[in-house]
């Protein structure tokens, strides 16, 4: 884009020249968009960053400006309408960018998620002929430190579209120095054999999916039950080396449940979600994942509300509820 600085003519170079150049481009520079670093989110692919930059208003509030594409390899066009579990990946990556930008939390450290919630509106998801170019009203309701470190953060967010609400919600996590999570994690890291193979697809239409490679769920003979599927080489739920199964693709299986057991055969859209991660999720024993409808609207039909459990080692490792609304297909504009 900045080529466009650059003159056909052969004009005499000067100081003057040069001074004004650089204004120029700095001028230029302040109106581009930018992803914020991946580092900052903890993410290796630039295509995965959604957050473009963070204004600090005060201790506790800030501006995050995020986009949105309109094509996602994973989180794709959903009837019509965004992911709505882009916004809980947004909403994580703020609490990341927040920690290593704000609160000078160090690159190194490892962060444990322990809980995220969105509520979307489904009228705000709809896309339109460009990206969704996003602001996030950020609060942080809850920092806490140990010393000068921060120990831990919670926040809430309000996403707003072209100056309209479309979505909230807001998590919490704490922080931990390499140190101290190779002390937590080393016996279980030595004990563990590695990733199991993943099992066999679900049905992708059963669970909202086109291809079984986007699959994490895999059948069992107990209707309502899954084992969890997983596939560390997939290049979004995987982006990156960890040693246990990542939040976001423990919420990816809680909406494919919730998707399989409410959709009654009909287009929905996951417009809540509310779920705490009570243990890490390992690798190298079966996860299982339970479903039920815990409630309908007699009012609305076309909603209702699934929880969600996944057990480990007969250990309870996260629960999620998911509600589902029934909608029409919207068309791309």
């Amino acid at each position: 884009m900045l080529q466009t600085l650059e003159s056909t003519e052969s004009v005499r170079t000067t100081d003057a020249h040069h001074s004004a150049a650089r204004r120029t481009v700095g001028s230029i520079e302040t109106t581009l968009t930018r992803t914020v670093p991946r580092e900052f989110v903890h993410r290796a692919a630039v295509a995965e960053v959604f957050l473009t930059g963070i204004r600090q208003l005060s201790d506790e509030q800030f501006t995050v400006t995020a986009q949105w594409p309109r094509g996602h390899s994973f989180y794709g066009s959903v009837h019509g309408r965004y992911d709505p579990l882009l916004i809980a990946e947004t909403i994580r990556q703020v609490g990341a960018l927040l920690s290593h930008t704000v609160f000078d939390v160090a690159l190194t450290h490892k962060f444990l998620l322990w809980d995220l919630n969105y509520t979307a509106l489904p009228e705000g998801l709809v896309m339109d002929s460009a990206p969704a170019d996003l602001e996030l009203s950020v609060t942080c309701t809850e920092i806490r430190r140990r010393g000068n470190r921060l120990a831990g953060l919670r926040y809430e967010a309000t996403i707003r579209h072209a100056e309209r609400i479309i979505a909230t919600g807001g998590a919490s996590f704490t922080t931990t120095s390499p140190e101290a999570y190779r002390r937590l994690r080393a016996a279980r890291l030595e004990s563990s054999t590695g990733p199991v193979l993943p099992g066999a697809s679900e049905l992708p239409q059963l669970v909202a999916r086109t291809s079984p490679f986007d699959v994490v769920l895999s059948p069992t003979e107990q209707t309502g039950r899954w084992q969890l599927r997983v596939n560390a080489t997939h290049p979004v739920l995987f982006d990156h080396y960890v040693d246990h199964v990542p939040g976001m693709v423990l919420l990816e299986a809680a909406r494919q449940a919730a998707h399989a057991i409410g959709s009654q055969d009909r287009p929905v859209l996951p417009v809540t979600l509310d779920s705490t991660f009570h243990r890490y999720a390992e690798f190298d024993t079966p996860c299982w994942v339970d479903a039920e409808i815990i409630d309908t609207d007699a009012t609305s039909p076309d909603a209702c509300t699934v929880r969600i459990t996944g057990r480990q080692d007969g250990e309870t490792v996260f629960t999620t509820t998911v509600g589902l609304t029934a909608l029409n297909p919207t068309p791309m504009v």
